[in-house]
């Protein structure tokens, strides 16, 4: 369980146990640790900046629960189907302990099932997908860190100081060198390798720092995860060039993951140039989130006060205590408004609407007695317009 692994340009070596530790007989990995510690990272990223994306972050529960486990099945569903190395058993396909998460079949699984829990939690598709791209990043970034436990994830041979080699990698390329070269990879399994799980984890830091700082000058919905598959893609193309363990399309010498990020790239952008050119310089403006107390809240008032709303013809929506920012206002701008729309006064406002059907009912009555008396009186007819007249245009002012 144990990996000496070393970089001899850099004259460091490093004794790593792939095992965390072990409760009750079962041994947990560090592969699942990272995983799990860029899945909690993501998470306090996304609860703190939901407001900003106008997401309830109680919804956002539910939907990351759903997501999550999705795109883990998805994931390894994914690495299933296009490993050339058969599995021996059902148990043997879902264990996940040592490896074997394809990131795209995450990213499928999630964006599939996530948007359709977003219907059911009404949450707002794209700006959800917005904030989740970035938590991908995190999550990537630290969970990489696990292909270095294990040893896996690795590329070709390389002479730059940081190459990497420990008796894994050099295992796995003794045992692969025929195949690889029949894909024109030759390799030589006493060198040092490409650590590309580092060059995937730095890479994926610098796009959510990248995505971070520009969070706030975004253009429109959506605009967040097109630039997470844009920038993701590119840097994937070059690294799964590297890889001596990609998963290819049957009976074909392309690789999967290189095919599926150069079809993101293209789209993406593609998709960014027509958008931002359909907008203009129109400014994002973002709907506050609409929270469960929120509207539980709304829901009491309204029930309390039903008669006297119906009696008098009244409505009080949602809507009117709705509130917009401008994608580019401060978090705490965000986080005041959202408090301020959670407190909002449904009863302040609902009597109030009370009060003024009442005025406008009295007036109204008012008025329907002074046309009726003046019809009883002998006179002029000019006059008499003239008086009705003054009478109306009065109850319009008021």
């Amino acid at each position: 369980m144990t990996n000496l692994v070393q970089f001899p340009g850099l004259g460091l070596e490093f004794n790593i146990n792939r095992v965390a530790f072990t409760i009750g007989g079962l041994d947990v990995y560090w592969y699942g640790v990272l995983i799990a510690t860029g899945f909690l990272l993501a998470l306090v990223f996304a609860f703190r900046y939901a407001v900003d994306f106008g997401i309830d972050a109680d919804r956002l529960v539910d939907v990351v629960l759903v997501g999550s486990v999705c795109a883990v099945i998805c994931a390894r569903a994914y690495y299933v189907i296009f490993s050339p190395v058969p599995y021996e058993s059902f148990a043997d396909m879902i264990d996940i302990r040592q490896g074997g998460l394809a990131i795209y079949g995450g990213v499928i699984g999630a964006a599939v099932f996530g948007g359709l829990a977003c219907k059911w939690r009404k949450l707002p598709i794209l700006p959800t997908f917005d904030l989740v791209a970035m938590g991908f990043l995190i999550g990537q970034s630290i969970g990489r860190w696990g292909n270095f436990v294990n040893q896996e994830a690795f590329g070709s041979n390389t002479s730059l100081p940081w190459g990497m080699y420990s008796q894994a990698t050099a295992s796995y390329l003794s045992s692969w060198q025929t195949v690889l070269a029949q894909d024109g990879v030759i390799v030589d399994p006493s060198m040092p390798v490409h650590p590309t799980f580092l060059y995937e984890s730095i890479w994926c830091a610098v796009g959510f720092f990248a995505l971070w700082a520009y969070m706030k000058k975004r253009r429109f919905n959506g605009e967040i995860a097109l630039m997470y598959a844009a920038w993701y893609g590119a840097g994937r193309f070059w690294i799964e060039g590297l890889r001596t363990d990609s998963l290819m399309l049957p009976g074909m010498t392309l690789r999967v993951s290189q095919l599926i990020a150069l079809i993101s790239v293209v789209a993406a952008v593609a998709a960014i140039v027509i958008i931002r050119r359909k907008i203009g310089k129109k400014e994002l403006m973002v709907d506050l989130p609409l929270s469960v107390a929120a509207e539980k809240k709304f829901q009491a008032a309204k029930a309390d006060w039903a008669d006297k709303l119906e009696a008098l013809g009244q409505t009080v929506s949602l809507e009117e205590m709705r509130q917009k920012l401008p994608a580019s206002a401060p978090h705490k701008e965000f986080v005041a408004a959202q408090k301020q729309q959670q407190e909002f006064d449904w009863e302040a406002l609902i009597r109030q609407k009370l009060e003024q059907a009442e005025m406008d009912a009295e007036m109204q009555e008012s008025v329907r007695q002074e046309n009726a008396r003046f019809a009883q009186l002998p006179v002029d007819p000019e006059e008499r317009a003239a008086t009705n007249s003054s009478l109306t245009q009065g109850l319009d002012e008021k």
